[in-house]
């Protein structure tokens, strides 16, 4: 059964940097990508940043390109998220996904069939 935990959240100040993870386990296959998205209350959730675990295709939502990057280590089956000079906007409850994807890697959530609980982020001075 796959299983993904999200850590990492937590209180940053605006510029500030956090670094989230998604440990992921259960997968039979190696085809697969991890997503991670946001829901901030009373918005829809937003694709952020994915990254397919064979190729390392990796993708960003124009927001937050330059700032966040999303890594992966293969060894440990985790992908990271390291988000850097966060804004107030960025608050939200991030989740990781994972769906099987053989390349590349899509940002819609009906590509994934996997979900983590998520983990609250907070940008506030």
């Amino acid at each position: 059964q796959v299983q993904l935990v999200e850590s990492g959240g937590g209180l940053v100040q605006p510029g500030g940097s956090l670094r989230l993870s998604c440990a992921a386990s259960g997968f039979t296959s190696g085809y697969y990508a991890i997503g991670w998205f946001r829901q901030a209350p009373g918005k829809e959730r937003e694709g952020v940043s994915c990254i397919n675990r064979r190729d390392g295709t990796s993708y960003y939502v124009d927001s937050v390109k330059g700032r966040f990057t999303i890594s992966r280590d293969n060894a440990e089956f985790t992908v990271y998220l390291q988000m850097d000079s966060l804004k107030a906007d960025d608050a939200a409850v991030y989740s990781c996904a994972a769906g099987r994807q053989m390349s590349g890697c899509s940002i819609s959530p009906a590509a994934y069939g996997y979900w983590g609980r998520g983990t609250q982020v907070t940008v506030s001075s």
